[in-house]
């Protein structure tokens, strides 16, 4: 748990929950803007432009395997995850807690 302000906890559920509806954006413009003032708000901006970053590598693999008609199985179950993982990091960072989202490619240091 950390010690992080009403605000801080708002600006970083804000993030969680901008990815499902805008993918990568939220995340990549928060941790730009404030990962050099706010150790809990950039760190969640980094976790969730991380995951949102895996997301579009899953979209874009199963959007290749619909040619095998495969990737039209997978497309709802990636879309279901990130809603669910979404509000699940949400509500844990509402309460001032980190999350780190499972099966993520840490790509943004």
């Amino acid at each position: 748990m950390t010690d992080a302000s009403a605000d801080d906890k708002n600006i970083a559920v804000l993030t969680h929950l901008g990815g499902i509806f805008f993918s990568a954006l939220p995340g990549l413009i928060v941790w730009l803007l404030k990962k050099d003032d706010n150790a809990f708000i950039g760190e969640q901006a980094r976790e969730a432009l991380n995951f949102q970053i895996t997301v579009l590598i899953g979209y874009m693999l199963a959007w290749v395997l619909a040619f095998l008609l495969v990737g039209f199985l997978l497309l709802p179950i990636i879309y279901i995850a990130n809603l669910v993982l979404c509000i699940v990091a949400a509500v844990k960072v509402s309460k001032g807690e980190d999350y780190r989202y499972p099966l993520t490619l840490r790509l943004i240091n």
